[in-house]
This record gives structure tokens, C-alpha cells and sequence, in this order.
């Protein structure tokens, strides 16, 4: 496997592989590698030429300084996994080398409601920081496929829309959300978690299973409320939103006229780890 840091370098090992048209397959990540991203790897692996994986924890995505701080970060680990899978290259910069001097380049670009409902909401500028790094990304690996899971769906909703609008020629590939045998959705979060915190976790996966149960059976808002209520049962865990929104526009459903595109998003904190998930609840 391959290994750079800086643009140059990733930039000059790729140019005769795009000149003779080679497929490229791009896993962007922020590390703390875990099955969800390994599952990524593996599909892209299967449909291209050249698989490249990046770790990169985005200062600018994160509205929290102490969640920046602590965000989980073992490369040597990383790597190991990645060459161990058989990822062609790995590029890992540091945040000086995609932000010279501190400084972002704009994002002419407005998403509409996409990146102000749900995470959005409680996550102010969050998602124009994420679309600022991935088009940023983008425009150093030059993928044919770029693979993402649906457990960051609104992420998912906004990279579709940037690439939509700004015609950036890559084919967005989502990949069903990888969960532990329990039901927990793996996210490098996990790894904050407490062993007794870990216990617990899975509550907030079997809400959302019971909440697609109850779909037509009670109106929106009262499922909603019972969700928040069985969730918060459990002293530990505090829901920040549970949502029930268009799989689409992620604009909130007020009833079951379309429920054919309704989704449940939900994001919670246990302790002070924040976990989000969804269920698709017509699939």
C-alpha cells in the first residue's frame, strides 16, 4: 500500500493512472477505522482499478472544540488495517496541508433546508465544513465512485446535492449502515464509550426498530414522542432530536400520506458521547 501526506505527492502517483482511464474508488474517512469502513473498502475494491482511502478529522466540521480534542486517532493502527485489506493507497494529510495558513476555500453553494434541519439544526456550519473538505477531496483524487454509509444519511443527502449541483463527474455509492451484532450502528464513537455506556447503547437501535412497528398504527408526532420517551427511560441517554423526515428533502413528515419515503433520524447522548442513527421505515 501506498502511503502520502501531502498533495503533491498523492497527485503525481495518480496522473498516469487517470490518463489511461483507470477506475478510481475513494473511501474518504476521518480514521479510528472500524467494520463500516472496512465494508466500504471491500466494495470499492470489487468495482475499481485502484481503491484509495483518506483519514482526515476536519477541523472545520466540528462546532464542539472538546469533540474535535477528543475525537478517537490511531494511524499506525489505521494503516496496518488498510494494508492488511489490501487498499492500494492511504492518504493522510495533516490539517496545514489541505487548510494552507488556516484558510478554507469558499462554497459558492447553498443547500437549501439539507443542512439545516436535524444535525444541521444542532450543528450549526457542521455540513458546509464537511462539503468544503469532500469537494476539496474530490478535486485532489479525482474518483470515479465515492463510498458512504447510510448511518450519516443527512452527510449522505448533502454530498449527493454538492456533487449534483456543482456537476462534479463521480458516481456517490451508499452503503447500508454496519451494526454490531446488538444492533449498535459502529461509528468511531463507540470507542468513547464506557463498558457500562457500551451496555446501554443498543437501546436507541431497538426504539427505532419498534418505532418502524408502530408506523401507521400512531400519527407522526405521537410516535415521535413515544420514541424520545422510551429512549430517555434510561437515565444515561438524553434524545437531541427524533425526528421522522422525507428520505429526500429530510423535511419533517407531519403525517403517513408519503410514507413510502419517511425515515426516523434520531440523535442521542449517552454520557457525553453523541450517537446519531436512522431506519429507513418502508424499506
Amino acid at each position: 500500500m501506498k502511503h502520502f501526506t501531502t498533495i503533491k505527492e498523492i497527485s503525481t502517483y495518480l496522473k498516469p493512472g487517470q490518463k489511461q482511464g483507470l477506475e478510481i474508488g475513494f473511501v474518504p474517512t476521518m480514521g479510528a477505522l472500524h467494520e463500516g469502513h472496512l465494508t466500504l473498502i471491500r466494495r470499492s475494491k470489487a468495482e475499481n482499478d485502484l481503491t484509495i482511502c483518506s483519514i482526515f478529522v476536519n477541523p472545520i466540521q466540528f462546532n464542539n472544540k472538546e469533540d474535535l480534542e477528543k475525537y478517537p486517532r490511531n494511524l499506525v493502527r489505521d494503516a496496518k488495517i488498510l494494508e492488511e485489506l489490501g487498499c492500494d493507497v492511504l492518504f493522510s494529510p495533516e490539517s496545514g496541508e489541505i487548510y494552507p495558513d488556516g484558510h478554507t476555500e469558499p462554497l459558492d453553494l447553498e443547500f437549501g433546508m439539507l443542512d439545516k434541519v436535524m444535525e444541521g439544526k444542532f450543528r450549526p456550519g457542521h455540513f458546509r465544513g464537511v462539503a468544503i473538505v469532500v469537494k476539496k477531496l474530490f478535486d485532489i483524487v479525482y474518483p470515479s465512485r465515492a463510498y458512504f454509509g447510510k448511518k450519516d444519511f443527512q452527510q449522505l443527502a448533502i454530498i449527493r446535492y454538492l456533487v449534483q449541483t456543482l456537476k462534479i463527474p463521480v458516481q456517490i455509492i451508499a452503503c447500508e449502515t454496519v451494526r454490531e451484532d446488538d444492533g449498535l450502528a459502529m461509528s468511531s464513537r463507540n470507542m468513547r464509550l464506557t463498558i457500562a455506556e457500551r451496555q446501554i447503547a443498543p437501546i436507541i437501535y431497538q426504539v427505532l426498530c419498534k418505532a418502524k412497528e408502530k408506523v401507521g398504527k400512531l400519527p407522526v408526532w405521537e410516535l415521535k414522542e413515544w420514541a424520545i420517551k422510551k429512549i430517555q427511560t434510561n437515565p444515561e441517554m438524553r434524545v437531541e432530536y427524533f425526528e421522522i423526515g422525507d428520505r429526500e428533502s429530510l423535511l419533517p413528515l407531519e403525517n403517513w400520506s408519503h410514507k413510502n419515503r419517511a425515515v426516523a433520524f434520531t440523535a442521542v447522548f449517552l454520557g457525553d458521547v453523541r450517537l446519531i442513527d436512522n431506519i429507513e421505515l418502508f424499506s
